[in-house]
């Protein structure tokens, strides 16, 4: 069970580093746009330190304040899940 939580975890940490990528390409090239609720829904369904994360690294969304406020907040989420899942925290 834990195996297959970690494993979605992981998956949409990539898909939330990947996206926000794939956003700032876009927004680049004046092409069709990935919706904002889209970007917050992969966050907040386990794709948070992935899009924390591509936030960053892509310069991508860093002076809206919604994204600079809510994307920690759902990567905070997930870190305390996945060290939680581990034991690490509240034994």
């Amino acid at each position: 069970m834990i195996d297959s939580i970690y494993g979605y975890l992981s998956f949409m940490t990539l898909l939330g580093f990947a996206v926000m990528g794939i956003d700032k390409r876009k927004a680049k090239q004046r092409a069709w746009r990935i919706p904002e609720k889209t970007l917050f829904a992969i966050a907040f369904l386990g794709g948070g330190i992935g899009s924390l994360l591509g936030m960053y690294v892509f310069h991508h969304k860093t002076k809206h304040k919604k994204f600079v406020l809510w994307l920690p907040v759902a990567a905070l989420l997930y870190l305390v899940i996945i060290l939680r899942l581990f034991g690490f925290v509240w034994k």
